[in-house]
C-alpha cells in the first residue's frame, strides 16, 4: 500500500502508526528503509516470566558484533542466519559454569544463548520511538479510529465488503458509516451514551 501510494500519488507519510501485528523485524525494516518513522509497538517475545535475565539486560556491541552479559562476559556468533531470520549468540560454557549469576541467567542450560533478528536495528529504532510523546499521541489517535471500525464489525456485521470495485467499496463503507453516525446521533438525542462515530 505504501509503495502504491508513492508510485501513484507521490505521497510518502513522515510516520506510520499500526498495532503490534505489524511490529515484526521485516516490516519495521521496510518502513525505516523507506524513510518513515515507525509508531509501531515491537512484536517481542524475549521477555521472561521465570525471573531470569531477559535479552534487554544484555548489551549489544555493534562494532564488535557481540553481546555483553550482566557479568561482563561476551556472547559471540558464527554469523549464520537461521530459518527464522535470526542469528544466535552463544556464551562460553566454561565461563557460564563458573559464573556467580548463572542461576539468574541460564539455570537449565550449559550456557546462555541470545537470538537476534537480522532486522534488530529497525526494531531498536521502533523501541526508541515507543518512549516518545509523539508515539503516545499517535497510539491514542489510532485506537480512536480502530474503535469505530471494530464497532462496525461487531455490532453491524460489517466483516467484509460485498460490492465489487473501489467505487462499490467506497459506497458500501459510506452507507455503513452513515448508519453508525445516525445511530450515535439518535442515542445522544435521547440522552444515552453514544457509540463511536466516523468524523
Amino acid at each position: 500500500m505504501l509503495e502504491r501510494t508513492q508510485q501513484r500519488f507521490e505521497l510518502s507519510p513522515p510516520w506510520l502508526a499500526a498495532d503490534t501485528a505489524y511490529g515484526t523485524g521485516k516490516f519495521l525494516a521496510f518502513v525505516t528503509g523507506a524513510g518513515i518513522i515507525p509508531h509501531i509497538p515491537v512484536w517481542d517475545r524475549s521477555k521472561r516470566s521465570d525471573g531470569t535475565f531477559a535479552r534487554s539486560e544484555f548489551r549489544f556491541d555493534r562494532k564488535r558484533n557481540v553481546y555483553i552479559c550482566p557479568a561482563g562476559e561476551t556472547l559471540t556468533t558464527s554469523g549464520r542466519v537461521h530459518s527464522d531470520h535470526a542469528i544466535r549468540y552463544f556464551a562460553s560454557v566454561p565461563r557460564c559454569r563458573e559464573c556467580p549469576l548463572k542461576q539468574r541467567c541460564c539455570p537449565n542450560m550449559p550456557a546462555r544463548r541470545i537470538v537476534r533478528d537480522v532486522n534488530e536495528a529497525a526494531r531498536d529504532i521502533a523501541r526508541r520511538k515507543m518512549k516518545t510523546k509523539a508515539f503516545l499521541k499517535s497510539r491514542d489517535q489510532r485506537k480512536r479510529a480502530e474503535m469505530r471500525f471494530a464497532y462496525l464489525k461487531t455490532h453491524h456485521g460489517f466483516e467484509r465488503m460485498r460490492l465489487r470495485g473501489l467505487s462499490g467499496a467506497r459506497d458500501e463503507f459510506h452507507l455503513a458509516a452513515i448508519v453508525q453516525n445516525l445511530k450515535a446521533m439518535a442515542l445522544r438525542l435521547v440522552g444515552l451514551p453514544a457509540r463511536p462515530v466516523f468524523a
